[in-house]
């Protein structure tokens, strides 16, 4: 079958993304850009698991954080619920994959790497800058497991709502935050008839230099 060409370009002039020496502040680059032209969730990225029986797993989740306790531990931050799907896969197997998908810049990025839990000093600042309705829903939701109505979750809000009126609402224990420290970064970038721009850095380690490889498309 024939390739299928639309009028859609990317923006010009094309930056030669390319000639970037390491990820992060080219990550940081895109991100900034997709944040002033993306309608919905800039920071939106699709997480893949493994589960215990080796079927994967994806879903969307949102990047709350680009940072670590050292620089060569400089992760991509995401929080939820521990007892989750994604939660016991994470700790299972606590390696992953991430894609941000920016359709309106043609551009995506695809990450792998390593998985570990934030120091609960993290989890707890972000929990707390959360919306009040939010930082209920942590405790409200059995996340990925059963639900016999709808009404039965809104009860359990109401009660929540009811028991925390006039207190501080404290981080759930199976509510926390994962880090995933990437060992592969890949950019792409589309470009007419499919001869897109791709290059990959890769290291051996998380304290190893990045190696940078240009990609057919």
């Amino acid at each position: 079958m024939a390739d299928i060409v639309t009028t859609t370009q990317a923006p010009d002039p094309i930056e030669d993304f390319t000639a970037a020496p390491e990820p992060f502040a080219l990550f940081e680059r895109w991100f900034g850009d997709a944040a002033q032209s993306e309608i919905n969730d800039p920071n939106a990225m699709s997480l893949a698991t493994v589960d215990g029986h080796d079927m994967p797993n994806v879903r969307a989740v949102l990047m709350k954080g680009l940072d670590g306790p050292e620089v060569h531990d400089r992760g991509f931050v995401f929080y939820t619920n521990t007892s989750s799907a994604k939660g016991f896969e994470l700790l299972a197997n606590p390696k992953a994959a991430l894609l941000f998908h920016w359709k309106s810049l043609l551009r995506q990025v695809r990450v792998r790497g390593t998985i570990a839990l934030v120091s609960a000093q993290e989890a707890d600042d972000y929990y707390e800058s959360r919306p009040r309705g939010s930082r209920i829903g942590a405790w409200a939701s059995d996340q990925s497991k059963p639900l016999s109505s709808r009404q039965e979750l809104e009860d359990f809000v109401a009660a929540l709502e009811k028991h925390y009126a006039d207190q501080n609402i404290p981080r759930p224990p199976h509510w926390h935050g994962f880090r995933l420290t990437p060992l592969e970064i890949e950019f792409w970038h589309d470009r007419p008839f499919r001869l897109h721009d791709r290059i990959v850095f890769r290291r051996t380690g998380l304290e190893a230099a990045w190696e940078k490889t240009r990609l057919y498309p």
